[in-house]
């Protein structure tokens, strides 16, 4: 099997029907041995700011000295970023080798696992091969069951923050959807909930009481922010003092202040973290498609929030960032998403929208997305190509001296890298 016949035979399997649970993610691990009891894991579930927490957290590890696995979803640009050692993709090769393995294991069972449980095999596998110290992992869209869930133990367990988003899979409100993500609090553990919602924080507090687990939260009132601008923020937090972090948005210090409290309690636990460390692995933490600026001239930016709470924080910085001034937005969104509210957000941060459908089944076509932007006052063309969407959107920013900023959809990040 080679790389594009792994790929391949990973995509080809149907999820949409089958029914949530352990049972498939269970059988497949037992046949391969189970190689997640020989790991030990940071867990991280929530509704937005998982993948910059776990980033910044291996990227800390790393340059604290310990062999790290990252395990991460969606990918940006590749698959092979789902599964990293050491701050590297899992190679061609690799994946091609751990999928030629596992797949008659997997071909063998009568009830198939889905996509995502059979990539989360293939990472435990990877991950034993490599003996990583710790694997930072993060879970799906769920948590209790989620495939990532079938680990009996967790370092630690951390929840960021919980808002309304797959809430047909989860639940319509914040509470029952923090009930999902609370059940990765393993008995006699730890958790760390990084959110700031009362209601969600006495939901997760239950939970591990219920679990026996010792909780811990993220107090960000002493998290204090010096600077920030386009070039990254510079914030003190517990007894770090003037922390400099590259990640742009403002919800980036909040999640780097999380970041540090989970090595605290790590440190707690026999890790041992320098601030040398702390400082270098922050600094040098990327994380693409969060406010991540991708031309300068003109300025481009690309945001992947898609849901309301993500949306909130991209607005809020926006204004942080350029005041008054108005930004044009490039933009494609999901039709199960509250688009009528996206745009009313974004109506207060720009009056100039053009509108691409995203290469996804979900996608709202573009047409019907301007057709809700000029609702809201903005004036919105849409197009068929990303490329030409582009062209015009770029020229119009150069002509106005104004930013473009690209929101809506982590879906449409590689059609835009690629066109530029």
């Amino acid at each position: 099997m080679n790389y594009t016949e792994a790929l391949e035979y990973i995509h080809s399997i149907c999820w949409t029907f089958t029914k949530p649970g352990l049972e498939r993610i269970s059988a497949l691990c037992e046949k391969l041995g189970n190689p997640q009891n020989d790991l030990k894991f940071v867990h991280v579930a929530g509704t937005n700011g998982k993948g910059s927490f776990c980033s910044m957290l291996d990227s800390v590890l790393r340059h604290a000295g310990y062999k790290t696995g990252l395990f991460t979803s969606p990918y940006i640009k590749v698959f092979n970023e789902r599964m990293q050692f050491c701050g590297e993709n899992i190679s061609d090769d690799e994946l091609a080798e751990i999928t030629e393995y596992v797949k008659p294991f997997a071909d063998s069972m009568e009830d198939k696992p889905t996509e995502f449980e059979l990539i989360t095999a293939i990472g435990f596998e990877f991950f034993k091969r490599k003996k990583c110290d710790v694997v930072i992992l993060e879970a799906g869209m769920g948590g209790r069951l989620d495939s990532t869930n079938i680990i009996t133990s967790s370092l630690l367990s951390v929840i960021t923050g919980i808002s309304l988003d797959h809430t047909a899979f989860l639940g319509d409100t914040v509470e029952k959807i923090a009930a999902e993500k609370a059940g990765i609090i393993k008995e006699n553990g730890a958790v760390l909930f990084g959110g700031n919602s009362e209601s969600v924080e006495e939901v997760i507090k239950a939970k591990a009481a219920e679990r026996n687990a010792d909780y811990h939260f993220a107090d960000k009132s002493g998290l204090e922010i010096i600077s920030s601008d386009l070039s990254g923020s510079t914030f003190n937090y517990l007894n770090y003092k003037e922390i400099q972090l590259p990640l742009l948005g403002l919800y980036q210090p909040w999640n780097a202040a999380n970041v540090l409290c989970a090595v605290e309690i790590l440190k707690s636990n026999g890790f041992t973290v320098s601030e040398e460390a702390v400082r270098a692995g922050l600094l040098a933490a990327r994380w693409p498609a969060r406010f991540e600026i991708i031309s300068r001239d003109p300025l481009i930016i690309f945001d992947g929030a898609h849901n309301p709470e993500g949306i909130e924080t991209a607005v809020q910085s926006i204004k942080r960032y350029f005041g008054n001034r108005k930004v044009c937005i490039l933009t494609g969104v999901m039709k199960d998403k509250d688009y009528n509210y996206i745009a009313k957000k974004f109506s207060e941060i720009s009056d100039r929208a053009f509108t691409i459908t995203p290469q996804n089944p979900r996608a709202l076509p573009a047409e019907e997305y301007a057709k809700v932007l000029e609702g809201v006052g903005i004036t919105a063309s849409s197009y068929s190509s990303v490329s030409d969407a582009l062209e015009d959107a770029k020229a119009y920013a150069k002509s106005c001296d104004s930013a473009l900023v690209c929101l809506g959809s982590l879906y449409m990040y590689c059609e835009v890298i690629a066109t530029l």
